[in-house]
């Protein structure tokens, strides 16, 4: 059971520059994303702002903010990475400290998720899920070179389970599992043992339920999901909306001139909501246009990951690329009322600084692991094995 790993013991052969069509798909994404935040923010950033470009410009600052962290990450060795991920935890868990300060954090419907910057509000919970993939990775790649008698996923679980708190405490339920299923995910793409799963579920799900129970908000978006026409007016308000615009779209969409009426009936549509607005504007045809982008964006990441022979890169690679994927099918799945509202952004294109920032740094990461693709570091795991009282040949 416990004998099994997605990622190989040797690496690919195939010496292809997937960095390059990592980039490419990186660079798209963000590039179609800042075009549907401009025409589908426009009237509300008009009316609220009195600037229609108000929330593009935010985007794009945030942006040059994301970007100079993409090329740290990208020029930064691993090794120094690896180094600097004990400050990177700390730092990390006194922002989600900071929310709970009055006069630093930032409430919003009910919730405290933000802290309050110089310049802008800043969302601790994005950038708890690139720490805590970045901690998994490199807890695995030393796990993978202990012996089998001596292995424990403890130390990991305890940190999930931690940072999942935090989040849990800032009322950021769907965020706190969506870090479960991260976490989840870098447990079997390692061939952890998962005898622990088992006990976790026998208390998580009753727990999970019980979260669900004590938040009347949480409630109603269950309810506005298996009854959607009692709460059409209401909680389901949005989601119907959202369908509504999809389906308006048709094969070639409205163009983006719909975007302009979009504060008529999808609220703060450039949010959560956004890709309402796209499939409107650009229509099916966009539609598939994006996915075929997202699933080239997380085929060069596998690729990436699998050929890279350090496997703290290879790990973080594919956390960073599935925590991206998977919160882009969830917030499309979301809006298209496959499931329950979350209150995940999609990456690339909903407003709100934080998202985007850590969304580059994770791509600056994955950039690094494809350019140094074929740089060794045998001499690195050597004496990480030699500490653990192991021999690596």
């Amino acid at each position: 059971m416990n004998n099994y790993s997605f990622l190989p013991q040797k690496t690919l052969t195939n010496k292809k520059d997937f960095g390059f069509a990592l980039i490419a798909c990186v660079v798209m994404l963000w590039g179609i994303g800042l075009f549907a935040l401009y025409f589908c923010s426009y009237s509300y950033s008009l009316k609220f702002f009195q600037d229609g470009l108000y929330l593009v410009k935010r985007h794009l600052i945030a942006s040059s903010i994301g970007f100079i962290g993409l090329l740290f990450f990208v020029i930064c060795p691993m090794e120094l990475i690896k180094k600097m991920l004990p400050a990177f935890v700390l730092v990390t868990i006194v922002l989600c400290f900071c929310t709970f300060i009055p006069g630093i954090r930032e409430v919003r419907n009910g919730a405290c998720r933000w802290i309050k910057l110089p310049f802008f509000t800043f969302q601790p919970s994005e950038l708890v899920k690139f720490v805590l993939i970045l901690f998994l990775a490199n807890y695995f790649a030393k796990y993978q070179l202990q012996n089998e008698e001596t292995r424990s996923v403890a130390p990991a679980v305890l940190v999930l389970i931690v940072f999942m708190s935090l989040v849990l405490l800032q009322k950021d339920f769907s965020t706190s599992i969506f870090l479960l299923l991260i976490g989840l995910v870098l447990f079997f793409v390692t061939g952890s043992k998962l005898f622990w799963i088992l006990p976790a579920a026998v208390i998580g799900i009753p727990g999970i339920i019980l979260m669900v129970l004590l938040e009347p908000y949480r409630m109603n978006r269950i309810a506005a999901y298996l009854n959607p026409d009692e709460f059409i007016r209401t909680y389901g308000y949005q989601s119907n909306a959202s369908r509504n615009a999809i389906s308006t779209g048709g094969f070639w969409g409205q163009g983006i001139g719909s975007g302009l009426e979009k504060l008529n009936h999808i609220p703060e549509v450039q949010a959560d909501y956004i890709f309402a607005g796209w499939a409107e504007a650009m229509g099916f045809v966009g539609v598939v246009f994006y996915f075929i982008l997202l699933c080239a964006f997380i085929f060069f990441v596998i690729k990436i990951a699998m050929a890279s022979k350090n496997r703290f890169a290879s790990i973080g690679t594919l956390g960073c690329g599935f925590s991206i994927f998977f919160q882009s099918l969830m917030n499309c799945a979301v809006v298209c009322g496959l499931c329950p509202t979350t209150g995940i952004p999609l990456p690339f294109f909903s407003s709100g600084g934080s998202s985007i920032l850590v969304t580059l740094w994770m791509c600056g990461f994955m950039i690094n692991a494809a350019k140094n693709i074929n740089n060794s570091d045998k001499d690195e795991i050597s004496d990480l094995a030699s500490e653990l009282g192991v021999v690596y040949e």
